[in-house]
């Protein structure tokens, strides 16, 4: 049975690209590596943010793995100009998956983007990946797998947080792992 650990990256010191992990941050990926230890993981993807690599970063030292990168497990962008409201909008985004605000992505051209992303992961020969990305993008691809994700529980998740995905030929089981 295939496995993927989808996991959102530690306490970041912003939201851009470049944005590094805070000290809390870097705290937190080394308790994640140990987290991640058991779990026979062969292969690392992770979104090309730097945040998400460094989240990754022990455990790929510890375990002598490359981070691959992919530009589709980065976040989605709700909107380019500022929003007072924004955390309406974001809500409204998981009932209308097509909103889309300037500047920005609806919900299921992003879930598209990652879930293509997570079906190249499952065409690679391994059993077992960490795909590192963003809560906006981590709820989506939740949601592509069981309709039942949406802003609720985008608002439970934590920096880090961690669920995995076992995937079988007729059905695909999900379970949170941290938090």
């Amino acid at each position: 049975m295939k496995r993927i650990y989808l996991i959102r990256h530690c306490q970041a010191s912003g939201q851009e690209p470049d944005a590094p992990l805070t000290a809390t941050g870097q705290d937190q990926a080394v308790q994640l590596a140990s987290f991640l230890e058991p779990l026979e993981i062969e292969r690392i993807v992770s979104s090309t943010f730097l945040r998400a690599c460094q989240t990754i970063e022990p455990f790929a030292r510890r375990n002598d793995l490359s981070i691959e990168t992919d530009s589709r497990l980065t976040e989605r962008v709700l909107s380019s100009v500022p929003l007072d409201d924004w955390l309406t909008h974001l809500s409204q985004s998981f009932d209308d998956l097509d909103l889309c605000l300037e500047g920005g992505e609806s919900n299921r051209t992003a879930m598209q983007r990652g879930a293509a992303a997570i079906r190249d992961i499952l065409a690679h020969h391994t059993e077992a990946t960490a795909v590192v990305t963003h809560g906006g993008l981590m709820t989506l691809l939740l949601k592509h797998f069981d309709d039942r994700y949406g802003f609720a529980e985008w608002k439970a998740l934590t920096n880090p947080d961690v669920y995995v995905l076992r995937f079988s030929s007729d059905a695909t089981q999900i379970e949170r792992m941290w938090g």
